[in-house]
């Protein structure tokens, strides 16, 4: 059962990245909070659906994969970046949540 939860977070996180890539700079700067918080989103929902860093693993590789595909362009010159500030601002600011989720899957939870 835990290997399709990875391959469904795997498929959400390369939604959430294409998704987050074409709105990230149409309503900016609004598009680009909406497309970081769906990032966090689907990385901390991976991790807590999983209970492991596996869960956020997969997410973050589907995400990081859809971006790069994105980036890369196409040989004619087209490309959905533009290079700008908002595309930096949403690469790296998406990794450095998915840095700070797994990070919380160290914590240790209380007791109930």
């Amino acid at each position: 059962m835990r290997i399709v939860w990875y391959v469904l977070l795997l498929v959400l996180g390369a939604l959430v990245g294409v998704a987050g890539s074409f709105v990230q700079n149409a309503w900016f700067p609004g598009g680009l909070i909406l497309a970081l918080l769906a990032a966090a989103g689907v990385f901390y929902g991976g991790l807590r659906a999983t209970d492991d860093r596996f869960g956020l693993l997969a997410a973050g590789a589907g995400w990081l994969v859809a971006i790069v595909l994105l980036s890369l362009g196409r040989p004619e010159g087209d490309g959905v970046f533009g290079g700008g500030v908002a595309e930096t601002v949403f690469l790296l600011g998406g990794m450095a949540i998915a840095v700070i989720c797994a990070t919380m899957a160290g914590l240790v939870r209380p007791a109930p």
